[in-house]
């Protein structure tokens, strides 16, 4: 029988991970979410034709999968409100609140629950994401299996053992969406440059992007082979990136990777209030 899952909070990752669950064959009798203004939930009710609620305390009690996927800021407040009912129920909680560590939820809620912790990125909102997940200690088998195939439905899923190692995946792909808007930008602010129309450039990059990580997904080559399969000797491709290499790219990739991981773990300490 499928789990009954509680989404406590119903922004755009919820309303992701819920997409994908339906699309994936989830019943939406089995999916309930909430929020703190009907407003919000509408939407959710008239498209997915999910239940509904703006009493997190009754949604939770009757969760297998309880999904904490509100504001990290706003998560302290709220594990506060869920503990009795959340210690009277024990589902596995399955966070998706950027940075708030497997402990602090686990002591917020009371303690001796089951807690995995997730870093997806925003093309979930598309079915590409790309999703870290680290299980606390108490988490079974079975538990991760669940969340994998929860968290699958929006994109691909990978585990880290050591839980900061979360803060690399906010890296090197919780963030990075970024990183590749910005490449596109670039590309697209060239090709004005060089005498092309900006609808133009624009859909060249996009379309580039989309084609070259197409062909990484496939798997066939590494991505230094598929770089070097373009650059023939002396050609124009070669010419480019031997000036990418004299920019130290890399070097600035990895310092940018850095600079990111060690902002995740600061506002990790930030927020893992006693």
């Amino acid at each position: 029988m499928p789990s009954q899952l509680s989404f406590i909070g119903a922004g755009n990752m919820a309303r992701a991970i819920i997409q994908g669950l339906i699309a994936s064959g989830h019943p939406p009798e089995k999916i309930t979410a909430t929020a703190t203004r009907d407003q919000t939930l509408a939407p959710l009710r008239e498209r997915f034709a999910i239940a509904t609620s703006l009493d997190n305390r009754a949604t939770a009690l009757n969760a297998d999968v309880l999904i904490l996927a509100v504001k990290p800021q706003k998560l302290a407040e709220l594990c506060a409100g869920l503990r009795d009912t959340v210690q009277q129920r024990r589902p596995l909680v399955l966070s998706v609140a950027a940075g708030i560590r497997c402990s602090s939820i686990e002591r917020w809620l009371g303690g001796n629950i089951a807690v995995v912790r997730s870093m997806p990125n925003t093309p979930s909102l598309v079915g590409t994401g790309a999703c870290g997940l680290y299980a606390a200690a108490g988490v079974s088998d079975a538990q991760r299996a669940l969340v994998e195939r929860l968290m699958g439905a929006v994109g691909i899923t990978e585990w880290v053992e050591q839980e900061e190692l979360l803060s690399v995946v906010t890296a090197i792909a919780g963030s990075a969406p970024a990183y590749f808007f910005y490449m596109i930008e670039a590309l697209e602010k060239a090709g004005v440059a060089q005498g092309l129309k900006q609808d133009s450039a624009r859909r060249l990059a996009i379309q580039t992007a989309l084609g070259a990580a197409k062909m990484a997904a496939l798997g066939e080559h590494d991505p230094e082979t598929l770089k070097r399969q373009v650059m023939s000797p002396n050609g124009t491709t070669e010419r480019a990136i031997q000036r990418f290499e004299a920019g130290g790219l890399e070097a600035l990739v990895l310092d940018a990777c850095n600079a990111c991981r060690d902002r995740a773990n600061e506002l990790a300490d930030q927020l893992d209030q006693p």
